[in-house]
């Protein structure tokens, strides 16, 4: 079964600002498009949020800071994904997570107010963040299910290959992935420790499934559907 790298949900998204942003930006003051470099953060975990952010390309990652001071990796996202405290009621949220950029970055940074104007006023517009944001949900509960069900091998592979079909592309192993993740970024978003998924990395390279450097995994997408 061949890995998809394009999404077609998040591209129509993109022509949509693409088409009309000078009309959308006189509608909807707040709307800007923003360009930030590797490592930047679009908000942390704790700041008052009062901005949607929508990603217009490139790819950010979402942690969170435990209690004890651990930063744990929660997930992964790419063009086309929306992310803010527009669920949350308070007049003035905290944010939850933190959100820092995988490389360049560009995104659209709205406030809520003109967000929810926005969803009112442009349905099609409107069913596309709901199909996004149903299809992040998706992927949470799945993740849940894996953690809870699945050895941490299988919940290694299920990872890698998701992280393919998103973020993959063609290479002579079958699929790199244009971020560069740390060991402990993987085991947290697989829900195990840093030493077991090294060892499991370690094992996939030895038998031809994958090869990384310190800046690129090379998927041997062919040899993990195979399993």
């Amino acid at each position: 079964m061949p890995l998809i790298t394009n999404n077609l949900k998040s591209d129509l998204i993109n022509t949509f600002f693409e088409r009309d942003l000078t009309q959308l930006q006189k509608d909807y003051r707040s709307i800007k498009e923003i360009s930030g470099p590797n490592k930047a953060f679009l908000y942390r975990q704790g700041d008052r949020c009062s901005d949607v952010f929508w990603i217009k390309s490139g790819i950010v990652k979402l942690s969170h800071i435990t209690e004890e001071g651990v930063e744990v990796t929660i997930t992964i996202l790419g063009k086309g994904s929306v992310i803010g405290c527009f669920w949350n009621n308070s007049t003035s949220p905290e944010a939850e997570e933190t959100v820092q950029a995988l490389g360049e970055v560009i995104f659209y940074r709205i406030a809520i107010s003109d967000f929810k104007a926005l969803m009112s006023h442009q349905s099609e517009l409107a069913w596309h963040v709901f199909e996004e944001i149903y299809a992040r949900k998706q992927k949470v509960e799945r993740k849940l299910r894996t953690v809870l069900t699945q050895p941490v091998e299988n919940r290694v592979i299920a990872t890698l290959l998701e992280l393919a079909e998103i973020f993959g592309i063609k290479c002579t192993h079958g699929y790199a992935l244009e971020i560069h993740l740390t060991q402990q970024e993987v085991a947290d978003l697989v829900g195990a420790s840093r030493s077991v998924v090294s060892t499991i990395l370690n094992d996939f390279r030895n038998r031809g499934m994958l090869d990384y450097t310190r800046e690129q995994i090379c998927i041997n997408d062919a040899a993990f559907i195979s399993l």
